[in-house]
């Protein structure tokens, strides 16, 4: 399956202040999706947050609330799963993508669940293998298997900016090539 940039949507899950410092190789990862939410952005691919339970969790991270700017308009759940909220259920269907790639923590809960319910309501899940992690590396690799074995497709942040882009010579490639340098 090819990923096209008119069929394509993205999802920031749980990239959160009081969750994150404890997150496997959280500089590598908050790097990672900075670049993707860059690329996605220069893109226009539209960009859904999710944030649970803030509360508890806090909201997004700073570093990400910055770069999403205007699409930082979070949607607030306590189910694990983003389908679990009426309101990410609406908003996904009012954007009629088919492909959504998705990012954040944890692996191997909040993401992991909301792929198994995004395949279940007939949508191609894309999982961002370098944007995504957990506490423990171990809980991100068993989820990498997981997703795999529920016939998730699993990319990179490059790979996936570099098939939206689909060909070089123009501004858009341009600027992707920048961010992913």
């Amino acid at each position: 399956m090819r990923l096209l940039k008119d069929d394509t949507m993205a999802v920031v899950i749980d990239i959160q202040e009081k969750l994150f410092p404890h997150i496997f190789e959280n500089t590598i990862l908050l790097e990672n999706c900075s670049k993707l939410i860059k690329g996605l952005e220069l893109l226009e691919i539209p960009i859904v947050v999710t944030e649970q339970y803030t509360k508890g969790i806090g909201f997004t991270i700073p570093e990400i609330k910055t770069l999403l700017k205007d699409n930082y308009a979070p949607i607030e759940k306590i189910d694990f799963s983003c389908c679990g909220s009426n309101d990410f259920l609406k908003k996904i269907n009012t954007l009629k993508k088919k492909n959504i790639l998705l990012f954040g923590i944890e692996s191997h809960v909040c993401v992991l669940q909301t792929a198994l319910d995004l395949k279940e309501h007939g949508f191609n899940v894309v999982i961002i293998e370098d944007c995504v992690s957990s506490r423990k590396i171990n809980d991100k690799l068993i989820a990498l298997k997981r997703f795999e074995l529920e016939n998730c497709i699993i990319s990179t942040y490059e790979s996936v900016l570099l098939e939206l882009c689909r060909k070089s010579g123009n501004d858009v490639f341009k600027g992707i090539s920048k961010i992913i340098k």
